[in-house]
């Protein structure tokens, strides 16, 4: 197992029982990626962590492949899953970069409060794209740290401290890697200062 999955592993029992830090915020969030949502849809969300956000979409879409690095996270996810009677949800330990699909699989991916922890940011939005049918949306919610100098400094130190490496970048660097692949920002909202960028992006048809 993988430092990085020792580390979440560990952290899953308190990160599930911690309340969302800006409720009002991910409610909006999650109202938006319903617009984008259809009843036959087949949806793909990397890093699901407790599964909620998952769940949540559930009822909206015809199917949910859900994976994490995870095995503590996926198992409360599961759990959540049965209480809830999401029947629908498939819950799967990989990581975007291991698991494997046929290019135009999916009609929405998810990738929320990931992209800043993931080692290659470029690579795993090419593959979103590619994994991705024609006329398909990436859903995305990003720390972009290099947006606030003193914010990395100060998080990134303790993040490796315990095996979670922070990616600094900026918000126009993350919209130039979704657009380079060729991606049209079709959404996108910030809550503030300092807080992650919330963006929707659409495949060309």
């Amino acid at each position: 197992m993988s430092r990085t999955a020792k580390f979440w592993d560990r952290m899953a029992s308190g990160y599930i029982r911690r309340p969302v830090k800006d409720e009002e915020s991910y409610q909006k969030k999650l109202e938006s990626t319903r617009g984008y949502l259809k009843p036959e849809m087949e949806v793909l969300e990397f890093g699901c962590g407790s599964g909620a956000t998952a769940i949540t979409h559930a009822p909206h879409v015809k199917h949910i492949q859900a994976i994490d690095i995870s095995g503590n996270m996926l198992d409360a996810a599961r759990q959540k899953a049965t209480e809830t009677g999401a029947q629908n949800v498939t819950f799967l330990k990989a990581t975007i970069e291991d698991f494997t699909a046929p290019d135009e699989s999916f009609d929405v991916l998810l990738g929320l409060s990931i992209l800043h922890l993931l080692p290659n940011k470029e690579a795993a939005i090419a593959k979103v794209y590619r994994l991705l049918k024609p006329g398909g949306v990436f859903v995305s919610s990003t720390i972009c740290m290099a947006d606030s100098s003193i914010a990395y400094r100060l998080v990134t130190p303790i993040g490796r401290l315990f095996g979670v490496i922070l990616r600094a970048f900026t918000s126009a660097n993350l919209k130039k890697a979704m657009t380079d692949v060729g991606f049209t920002i079709d959404h996108e909202w910030r809550p503030g200062a300092g807080k992650a960028i919330f963006l929707i992006v659409k495949k060309p048809t």
